[in-house]
């Protein structure tokens, strides 16, 4: 089946099932996983919380963010990572309200960003998105985030250090992997925060432990015994969840929002990621 004709399919749903699909992109679950890393030696594990792929949009509810940032601070992490797509398009989204919603996690733990293709640069433009990054770093910022444009930084959490390193969007041509990991550590664990799970591939060579990644949706649409069709990536072994790679770990999120307006049989997700030494 080729993505039109499976578009055309989904959009073209009766009533009832038009609900379903409603149903399933507003409906947000409470992940909980766990991942352990070599070299980390917490007193407790670190409670980080991942979120991803708000996709502020006229699709998306402005409720279904607050919902989600709802119960992301109820959880009082002590990390908050984001992972990009912020919105769809420019001009679809409120600054101040957003900024004042994002400004409710940095008030509650450290809070780091990377950005994701949806967000300004060279994709985004052919796409009706912002030619630049300027006004998502201007409204992260803004929000007490600190973003992480391939670079890193070191962090205290639960007692134990580690390290943040993140990188620009794949699809934006933005890696660079050698900034990113500059002057970092090699004592200390290393999270790398990258929106697109396929960057795994160009980023091989670099000394990180996990990988948290958004984009896919979890594939937004999934189909019993089709799988997800629509998943924006080459590896769909990485759509969703906690998964090895070697030996390393990628964790990827369903995020919150979505392109289109539908979600079938893949739920919005918060991720709360239990960490604690290998």
């Amino acid at each position: 089946m080729t993505r039109r004709a499976f578009w055309g399919m989904a959009l073209g749903a009766p009533t009832l099932g038009g609900a379903f699909l409603w149903r399933h992109s507003t409906t947000i679950q409470l992940s909980r996983r766990e991942c352990r890393l070599a070299g980390l030696r917490p007193p407790r594990p670190i409670r980080l919380l991942h979120l991803s792929d708000l996709h502020a949009s006229p699709v998306v509810p402005d409720i279904l963010i607050e919902q989600a940032i709802d119960q992301a601070v109820a959880l009082k992490p002590d990390l908050f990572c984001l992972t990009g797509d912020y919105v769809t398009a420019r001009a679809e989204f409120d600054f101040g309200w957003y900024q004042s919603q994002l400004r409710r996690l940095s008030a509650i733990a450290p809070s780091f960003a990377v950005m994701g293709n949806h967000d300004g640069g060279v994709w985004a433009a052919r796409t009706g998105g912002f030619e630049s990054l300027r006004q998502l770093n201007d409204l992260l910022q803004s929000s007490g985030i600190q973003l992480l444009p391939n670079a890193n930084t070191v962090v205290e959490a639960a007692g134990a250090r580690l390290q943040l390193a993140g990188v620009g969007d794949l699809w934006a041509q933005e890696v660079d992997g050698q900034s990113a990991f500059h002057g970092l550590d090699p004592r200390l664990p290393s999270i790398l925060l990258a929106h697109n799970p396929d960057t795994k591939a160009i980023l091989r060579d670099y000394p990180w432990q996990l990988m948290l990644s958004g984009h896919t949706h979890g594939g937004q649409i999934v189909v019993p015994g089709l799988g997800a069709p629509l998943a924006p990536v080459k590896d769909h072994r990485y759509l969703s969840g906690v998964k090895p790679w070697g030996e390393r770990w990628i964790h990827v999120t369903t995020g919150i929002g979505n392109v289109g307006g539908l979600r079938f049989n893949c739920a919005p997700e918060i991720a709360l990621l239990s960490i604690d030494g290998a």
